[in-house]
């Protein structure tokens, strides 16, 4: 779909019409103010620049010394498609390609779904905050038999804390660092952006991947910073959200060394199953940054993970966060004033799930359907002339370039809008761009010009918002631009009905 430059009619030369010429500079220098789809995104509570001076709308009830922290991509483009006419009772009528969740149905060659939960009389007590010993133990040793199997040091209970979905584990961990330079990657997982601009204690430092070398982590770079800017904490997500690329070998066990000269590595690992191979007899491979820890109470590296994504079950909020005892007992004592701990049934009811025969089955299953959606995913794409510049090798996202679509369809806000008049969600690469300030022209973003794609949804799903795009894309080759970038719902214009309870 990029736009091809006319023929010179004199001279036969791909000369640029005045047209091309004008399209140019739409693409490159428009300033989001001029943008419908943006200013809607600002208008949004907790989207304006921080630090500036602020309008209120005097329509809306202010509360005094309430600040909006800014939504998440999945919450902003949840709450966008509601004003369309999403609603979770009709949900099956659109295709959510945004969604950062894993089918939870059956996959082929997968164990059974859990579809019962004990509650003995004790489990109607609170849990400890740090978790329920015998999970924590399952944990450990989950991870132990994986990853550390012949070596001396090893993850005992002590070493796990057991938290309510991985947000609550990050913030326990932003609770207990303290006046610290953090190292963050862009782009990255959208609930970063939160994190550091809540958590007034961590300065935030940016590094930006760069798209040429595979967005990836520079160590050596990494190393030098540390020396030069003092940073003390390093926060990223491995394998990627949202690029679908991965930390593995020889450069995770460099990066897992920082935590042994005086810097606190923190890995979000939620998407370790989710890893691709070539070779048939590499399903069941998983990556951990726990294979390269020397000593699991001296090396300073933490890792957060849980039933979420791996398992597939999402709406467990079960989840673990591992590091050094002194880090446990520090999360605990986050943890009661932060969130209380996890469900005290479904705790018990993970042990089982955590068994090393089980978890193999899995993993084996959860790749091979996975790499299956993907490939039909990129196969579809490149039919649709937007072949993906850096296919995925882990997760289930795709991390999608527009720039080579005519403008305004060539930026990730306008697309989602687009899309969603097709009752199709997908995530605007602006949400990935770890900005705590929210300062920067949105225009100016290094992902600006994306759109992240999941296909953790089942296949129908996925063929669903597929069809969605080429509809956009042929009504754009059609009748070309002029009907895009405006015309946008700011609310549900939908006529109230009343709530049918059943």
């Amino acid at each position: 779909m990029a736009y091809t430059p006319k023929l010179n009619s004199t001279s036969g030369r791909n000369t640029p019409t005045f047209r091309d010429i004008v399209r140019d500079v739409m693409k490159h220098y428009k300033h989001e103010k001029e943008s419908e789809a943006h200013q809607i995104f600002r208008n949004a509570g907790g989207h304006q620049p921080k630090g500036l001076p602020q309008t209120v709308n005097i329509e809306e009830e202010t509360v005094p010394g309430i600040e909006h922290p800014g939504s998440t991509g999945v919450i902003y483009c949840s709450d966008r498609a509601m004003a369309n006419g999403f609603n979770y009772t009709s949900s099956h009528e659109w295709a959510n390609l945004g969604q950062g969740a894993p089918e939870v149905g059956p996959i082929p060659g997968a164990p059974e779904r859990p579809n019962t939960i004990s509650v003995p009389l004790d489990s109607l007590e609170y849990a400890p905050t740090t978790g329920v010993k015998a999970l924590r133990e399952a944990v450990a040793n989950l991870y132990n038999h994986t990853y550390r199997e012949g070596k001396a040091s090893q993850y005992t209970y002590e070493n796990v804390c057991i938290v309510p979905g991985g947000r609550s584990g990050l913030s326990r961990l932003a609770a207990v660092i303290g006046d610290v330079y953090t190292s963050y990657q862009i782009p990255d997982y959208t609930a970063y952006d939160q994190v550091l601009s809540a958590f007034k204690r961590l300065v935030p430092v940016p590094t930006a991947l760069d798209p040429k070398d595979k967005y990836r982590l520079d160590i050596e770079q990494t190393k030098k910073d540390i020396r030069t800017q003092g940073l003390a904490v390093v926060l990223a997500s491995n394998p990627r959200n949202p690029t679908g690329q991965v930390i593995k070998g020889n450069e995770l066990k460099e990066l897992v060394s920082l935590s042994r000269e005086g810097t606190t590595v923190i890995l979000d690992e939620f998407y370790s199953w989710y890893i691709y191979p070539e070779n048939n007899s590499d399903y069941g491979t998983s990556i951990s940054s726990a294979k390269y820890v020397e000593d699991v109470n001296e090396d300073s590296t933490v890792i957060i993970d849980g039933l979420t994504k791996n398992w597939r079950l999402p709406g467990w909020r079960v989840c673990w966060v591992i590091g050094p005892k002194n880090l446990i007992t520090a999360l605990s004592q986050s943890g009661s004033f932060l969130d209380g701990g996890a469900n005290h049934p479904l705790q018990l009811a993970a042990i089982p799930l955590l068994d090393p025969l089980h978890v193999k089955q899995e993993k084996i299953a959860l790749q091979k359907h996975f790499k299956a959606k993907r490939d039909h995913v990129l196969a579809r794409l490149k039919a649709l002339h937007l072949e993906v510049d850096i296919p995925p090798t882990s997760t289930f996202y795709i991390w999608l370039n527009l720039e080579k679509l005519p403008a305004p369809l060539n930026n990730g806000l306008t697309f989602f809008e687009e899309l969603l008049k097709e009752q199709t969600i997908v995530i605007p690469g602006i949400f990935f761009d770890i900005n705590p300030a929210h300062r920067r022209n949105l225009f100016n973003s290094p992902c600006h010009h994306f759109v992240r794609l999941s296909f953790g949804p089942p296949l129908k799903d996925l063929d669903m918002g597929l069809d969605a795009m080429d509809r956009v894309l042929k009504k754009a080759k059609k009748a070309g631009m002029k009907e895009f970038g405006q015309g946008y719902k700011t609310t549900n214009e939908v006529p109230d009905s009343p709530v049918q309870v059943v």
